[in-house]
């Protein structure tokens, strides 16, 4: 839970079925990199276009793939408490180190049915369970008094907080038992996040960047401010760049430019607009000439 974890994404082939060789290489680019941990099928894997099989393929992959040299970390989440049981009753747990749960969205439950949500979520996983605050996607945020309510579960041991909310966050950090960990969500804020005491973050941007990323993340956690700041600048502008035009669509162009995989994405979902892309290349083309 400490350091740079990345929220892989799903590469498509054009005809829009799974691109193992371009998960490959996320992979292995990754790791030869210095992350600490990987995250398969989050919300940055469009796991909500996927299939059962499709989903269970992946699982599978990335764990043999990785072959234990990394922690892995499977996104098991949903709306429907007792769906997201019976998945995790059934689960081949087998090379992964915990799971990522993304609180319930669309449903929009109050605070005490997140609460219960959770420790079900808990009862039912064979892992530890990571928290995921999403309020952007969820349409919910969950309190500060309700994470700190489930961090007191033993089964329970981190949350992403992606509420973008500082005072959201130093507030669990200042209550929070010592064995919790509180994770970045946001790339862009992830080094004055840890600098107040977050443990690392789960990262889209590592995937592409995953040596400097996960250098920064750790001067951090080091206190090595002043060098870390360096690599924020430098990669500052990429931060904001590949969200412009939504969530994976940026980062697969990114890794498109890069040569990694190709950019496409399933339905809803549609590629970055050409000028975005074209910025993403032109910063891109900055980085490898500075």
């Amino acid at each position: 839970m400490k350091g740079t974890g990345v929220a892989l994404i799903t590469p498509f082939k054009k005809d829009l079925s799974i691109d193992f060789d371009g998960l490959s290489n996320i992979i292995e680019n990754c790791i030869s990199g210095g992350v600490n941990y990987l995250v398969a099928l989050g919300t940055t894997g469009e796991t909500a276009t996927l299939n059962e099989t499709e989903k269970n393929q992946i699982y599978r992959f990335i764990v043999e793939q990785v072959n234990k040299r990394v922690p892995c970390i499977a996104g098991i989440g949903g709306n429907d408490t007792r769906a997201i049981c019976n998945q995790l009753n059934h689960f081949n747990y087998a090379g992964y180190d915990a799971i990522l749960s993304v609180s319930p969205y669309y449903n929009k439950p109050n605070q005490e049915g997140i609460f219960l949500h959770y420790t079900e979520v808990a009862a039912h996983s064979n892992v530890p369970v990571i928290l995921y605050n999403v309020p952007g996607r969820t349409g919910s945020n969950m309190s500060v008094a309700t994470t700190l309510r489930l961090a007191e579960n033993p089964n329970i041991v981190a949350i992403k907080e992606a509420s973008g909310n500082p005072e959201q966050f130093m507030d669990i950090i200042q209550a929070k038992p010592a064995n919790f960990y509180v994770i970045s969500g946001d790339d862009n804020l992830t080094l004055p996040f840890v600098s107040m005491g977050m443990s690392g973050v789960i990262s889209v941007i590592a995937q592409a960047y995953p040596k400097a990323f996960s250098n920064m993340v750790q001067m951090g956690v080091n206190g090595e401010i002043a060098e870390a700041k360096k690599i924020h600048y430098q990669l500052y502008a990429m931060m904001k760049a590949i969200f412009m035009d939504g969530n994976p669509g940026g980062i697969k162009a990114l890794l498109e430019i890069q040569g990694i995989c190709s950019q496409f994405v399933r339905l809803p979902l549609a590629p970055v607009k050409e000028d975005v892309y074209t910025f993403i290349q032109e910063l891109e083309h900055q980085l490898k000439n500075n």
